[in-house]
């Protein structure tokens, strides 16, 4: 496919939550490890709000700016922070109602732009960066034209590197007081994102 559309996005979105909310226990077992053990329900809620906006979406600068905001305002917690800031970093680099692959990739390096204003953590902090940044950089250096196939080495990356961090010891937030304890389970922040990259590439 050569053009991703609203109509396109917004079930790229519809499959991101259906696949979250599926996977919602398996993330807050994860997040208990080295968390409170909330991020399953963190992230459903932040994706439900997430959704909810972009209903109304009919062209994607106001859509992704809306998106972001109200789910900043509407629920409290870093992922909603995270999200927001990826969805509003969206927004300033995405115009009218269909993407050519060069522009898809632009939206997400302004996404990926934005989340970096939010947080210090960097690849290797066992956190959803590790997921994030190999997704949007496989995004980004993709040969093909094929949105499709864009965003399907994107979801690989993030795969990838959620699957990395069961090895990382956690070096940011509150999870880097359990040191080595940390290591030989996963970030919960980086499998959530890895699924949302997953069910985008899966929607189209």
């Amino acid at each position: 496919m050569t053009r991703l559309t609203i109509e396109d996005f917004k079930k790229m979105l519809d499959n991101a939550l259906e696949e979250i909310k599926a996977r919602e226990e398996e993330f807050s077992k994860l997040d208990a490890v080295i968390g409170d053990g909330d991020h399953g329900t963190a992230i459903v809620t932040a994706m439900t709000v997430v959704n909810k906006t972009a209903q109304a979406g009919t062209e994607f600068k106001r859509m992704l700016g809306d998106m972001g905001m109200d789910v900043m305002m509407e629920v409290s917690g870093s992922t909603s922070t995270l999200l927001g800031a990826f969805f509003l970093g969206m927004s300033d680099h995405a115009e009218g109602t269909a993407l050519d692959a060069k522009a898809v990739k632009a939206m997400f390096e302004g996404g990926l732009a934005n989340v970096r204003q939010q947080t210090q953590a960097k690849r290797g902090d066992k956190t959803m960066m590790d997921a994030l940044i190999p997704a949007v950089e496989a995004i980004r250096d993709c040969a093909s034209d094929d949105v499709k196939e864009i965003l399907e080495a994107g979801a690989k990356a993030a795969r990838e590197g959620a699957e990395s961090t069961v090895q990382m010891k956690a070096n940011f937030g509150r999870a880097r007081n359990y040191g080595e304890r940390s290591i030989g389970f996963a970030d919960s922040g980086a499998t959530s994102w890895s699924c949302m990259f997953q069910a985008f590439a899966d929607a189209l």
